[in-house]
């Protein structure tokens, strides 16, 4: 093997397992409730989402790795079977490290994209005030609908509700599960070839999907990066569903109330200060497609 082209800081085996041992720990306290439930082969129609949706399973959540540019010195019980995981290379003196070029290999087409999707996001305004309809509009018209929860104003006043407000979603994978009749109410109509051009960091699946980009980036984004954009994930999921036409008083929930003006007004704060936790995160995995792509990244 050959040592990798980009500069590397190698971690002692003391700080690294130190590290991976309080990742795990961390993880296992986020999927808990999950896992319990899991157990019991019941469901909840928000804290499962994150699982369901982004297809996150605790162990993978639990796996720490130190990301890209970051060596981890120690014997071979010290690394045990991190030397054998998929795009490990080995340096000289045996510490182990990401092999980018394999990686970039398998991987380079979808970390370009991820790079373009973050940098232009990154670099444009937050647009605030979407309130959240995108859920009303996938259940407009609806009789039969994904969660076992009740509407809160019934199906006439949801539909009302999604006639009467400016419906300008721009995130195509919240646009995609519009019912038909809501897809023309749309002031935009997003497409996957369009993303690049519509993503904006005030949306809340936008910054949701930051979760989504570290899952991809797998060994190259550092754990506590990954758990970091999970629990930015986790928490938007509790306000996408409190504005929700779904009641979730059941779930110990009070709803925001959209279609009043002082539920619009909570759900553009709580909107504007997700903007403010994700633009960070945004930018650390930026910084990991950066690292990734080099030269190429400008």
């Amino acid at each position: 093997m050959t040592t990798p082209a980009l500069d590397v800081a190698v971690l002692p085996a003391t700080e690294w397992r130190a590290r991976a041992e309080a990742h795990a720990a961390r993880a296992d306290a986020l999927t808990a409730a999950h896992r319990e439930r899991r157990s019991r082969r019941l469901t909840h129609p928000i804290e499962d989402f994150l699982y369901e949706y982004y297809g996150v399973r605790p162990a993978r959540l639990r796996r720490w790795h130190p990301g890209v540019g970051v060596a981890l010195a120690g014997t071979a019980d010290q690394l045990g079977e991190r030397a054998t995981w998929r795009w490990t290379h080995a340096t000289v003196g045996g510490a182990v490290v990401l092999d980018v070029p394999a990686y970039l290999a398998d991987r380079g087409d979808g970390v370009r994209w991820l790079h373009g999707l973050l940098a232009r996001t990154a670099g444009r305004p937050a647009h605030l005030g979407c309130l959240g309809l995108h859920e009303w509009a996938m259940v407009y018209r609806q009789g039969a609908h994904r969660h076992p929860l009740a509407l809160r104003l019934g199906q006439a006043g949801t539909d009302a509700v999604v006639e009467s407000h400016p419906v300008r979603c721009t995130h195509y994978d919240a646009f995609r599960f519009f019912t038909a009749p809501a897809r023309p109410l749309n002031r935009i109509q997003p497409e996957r070839a369009t993303q690049l051009d519509l993503e904006q960091p005030g949306c809340l699946h936008a910054n949701m999907d930051l979760l989504k980009t570290a899952l991809k980036l797998g060994p190259a984004c550092p754990g506590e990066l990954l758990l970091d954009c999970f629990e930015l994930a986790r928490d938007i999921r509790v306000l996408d569903m409190r504005a929700s036409p779904y009641d979730v008083t059941s779930l110990g929930h009070t709803p925001v109330a959209i279609e009043t003006a002082a539920g619009r007004a909570e759900y553009v704060a709580q909107q504007r200060a997700f903007a403010g936790r994700a633009e960070p995160l945004r930018a650390r995995l930026l910084a990991v497609t950066t690292a990734l792509l080099g030269d190429a990244a400008a």
